[in-house]
C-alpha cells in the first residue's frame, strides 16, 4: 500500500507507548461539563412514493450548497444557518451535526432552526425526512460511494448482511456531553453505558425494516450488535466495572480490526484479521501516524465513543420533533453528580442487557423498571437545563407519556 503524503516523522508512531498516549491525550479530555451536542441522521424518502429510491443526484440538487463533498467534491459545503453541518451517510441518510452549546435550551433553539432549514430544502425536491431508526420501506442500496465506504462493505461483507443494512438503512440520534472533570470521569464513563440500554428500550423505534416487521424493537441497534463485536461492543460493562475508562478504550482501539488503511488507489481494503496493534508490531509496510490512528478510532463504532466529549450513540432516530426528548433526559441525568450517581445505581442491574432492549424494548420488564426510575430521575432534573417555558412543558409532557409506556412494561 503506498501512501498519498509523505509520512511525517514527527507523527510516527514508534509503538504501543506512544499509540495509548496519543489516544489518552485526545479521547477525554477532562474538565468541568458545560457544552451538549447532537447529531440527528435520517433516512430520506420520496413524498409520493416512500418506496422509491432517491439518488445521489436528487439530493445533490435538495442540498444545494449544502451538500457534502463525499456527494459533490466541488461543494462549498456550507453550514446550515445555525451552524450546523450537513454530511451524507452510505444510504443517503442525511446528518446534521449541530455545534455543541452551554445551554440546552440554546442548542434544542438553533438544531430545531436548522432542522427546519434542511425540510424546506428537502421539500422544494419532493424529499421528506424519514421517522425511525432503519428504513421501514426499502432494503439496503448504497447511494454514496467512497473508498472508505467499499472498503467497509467489503469488511463488513465477510461476516454477513448486518454491516450492509447498518450502512444503508439505519438512522440514530447521537448525543454528546463533555467527559467531566477528572475526578469524575469514571462515574459519567459508567453511566454514559449502564442507562443505554434502558433508554434505547424507551425510545426505540426502528421494529420495521424493506415493508416487513422485523420482530426487533430496535433493529437498528440489532445491526450495529451483529456486525463485528471487536468495533462495535460497549467499551464498558458491569463485568469490568473498575476498569479505568482511558486504560479500557487505548486497550479497545488497539485490539480492533483495520476497517480501511487509506491509500492513492480506490481500494483501501486492509488485510483480514490485522489489528492496529499488528500495524504498530509491523504487519504493514510502512509504521503507522497518529492521523492513521485518529482515522482508525472513527472506524470504531461502540455505544458510547470517547472523542474528547462523550459520543453516546445508542438511540433511534425519532419522529418529527421528537429528538428534543431523549436529548432532555441524558442532559438531564447528566447535569449534576448526584443525579448521575442514582442514574447509574438505578441502570446497573441492566446494564448489561443491550441484545434483550433491542429485541424486546420496553416488553422487558426489568428494563422498563429501569426506564421508568430513570426518566422520573430527568423529570425532576429538567429545571436545570434552562429551557424555555415553553419547550420544557412540551418536554415534560412527553417524558411523562415515556414514563407510561415504560409503567405498562413494567407491569
Amino acid at each position: 500500500m503506498v501512501m498519498s503524503p509523505e509520512l511525517d516523522r514527527a507523527s510516527v508512531l514508534g509503538d504501543e507507548a506512544a499509540a495509548r498516549g496519543h489516544l489518552a491525550r485526545i479521547c477525554f479530555k477532562t474538565g468541568p461539563p458545560t457544552l451538549t451536542g447532537v447529531e440527528l441522521e435520517w433516512t430520506v424518502h420520496d413524498a409520493a412514493d416512500p418506496t422509491r429510491p432517491v439518488g445521489r443526484e436528487r439530493l445533490c440538487e435538495a442540498l444545494g450548497r449544502h451538500r457534502p463533498v463525499t456527494l459533490d467534491p466541488t461543494s462549498p459545503a456550507d453550514e446550515l444557518r445555525h451552524g450546523g453541518a450537513v454530511t451524507v451517510e452510505p444510504g443517503g441518510q442525511v446528518e446534521i451535526s449541530a455545534p455543541p452549546r452551554p445551554s440546552v435550551g440554546a442548542l434544542v433553539r438553533a438544531t430545531e432552526a436548522d432542522v427546519d432549514e434542511l425540510r424546506a430544502l428537502l421539500d422544494a425536491t419532493g424529499l421528506v425526512l424519514g421517522g425511525t431508526g432503519m428504513d421501514p420501506w426499502r432494503a439496503p442500496e448504497p447511494v454514496v460511494d467512497t473508498a472508505r465506504y467499499r472498503a467497509m462493505r467489503r469488511v463488513f461483507d465477510r461476516r454477513g448482511p448486518a454491516g450492509r443494512a447498518m450502512m444503508y438503512s439505519t438512522a440514530g440520534l447521537q448525543v454528546c456531553l463533555d467527559a467531566g472533570e477528572p475526578d469524575r470521569l469514571a462515574q459519567r464513563w459508567a453511566a454514559a453505558h449502564a442507562v443505554g440500554p434502558p433508554l434505547l428500550a424507551a425510545f426505540a423505534t426502528a421494529d420495521r425494516h424493506a415493508g416487513r416487521a422485523t420482530g426487533w424493537a430496535s433493529a437498528r441497534m440489532a445491526t450495529w450488535l451483529a456486525i463485528d463485536p471487536a468495533r462495535t461492543r460497549p467499551v464498558w460493562s458491569p463485568a469490568a466495572a473498575d476498569e479505568d475508562p482511558v486504560t479500557a478504550w487505548t486497550g479497545y482501539v488497539l485490539a480492533a480490526p483495520l476497517l480501511c488503511v487509506r491509500g492513492d488507489g480506490p481500494d483501501w481494503t486492509p488485510p483480514e484479521g490485522v489489528t492496529f496493534a499488528d500495524w504498530l508490531a509491523g504487519a504493514l509496510p510502512h509504521p503507522p501516524t497518529t492521523d492513521d490512528l485518529d482515522y482508525h478510532v472513527s472506524t470504531l463504532f461502540p455505544p458510547v465513543r470517547p472523542r474528547g466529549y462523550l459520543e453516546l450513540r445508542y438511540l433511534d432516530a425519532q419522529p418529527g420533533r421528537e429528538w428534543t426528548v431523549p436529548l432532555a433526559v441524558l442532559a438531564a441525568l447528566f447535569a449534576d453528580p448526584s443525579t448521575t450517581r442514582d442514574a447509574l445505581a438505578v441502570a446497573a442491574p441492566v446494564a448489561d442487557r443491550w441484545q434483550a432492549a433491542a429485541r424486546r424494548g420496553l416488553a422487558e420488564r426489568p428494563l422498563a423498571s429501569a426506564a421508568s426510575a430513570l426518566l422520573d430521575l430527568a423529570l425532576a432534573a429538567l429545571p436545570e437545563l434552562d429551557l424555555p417555558a415553553g419547550t420544557h412543558d412540551q418536554i415534560h409532557r412527553a417524558i411523562r407519556r415515556r414514563r407510561a409506556a415504560a409503567e405498562r412494561g413494567h407491569r
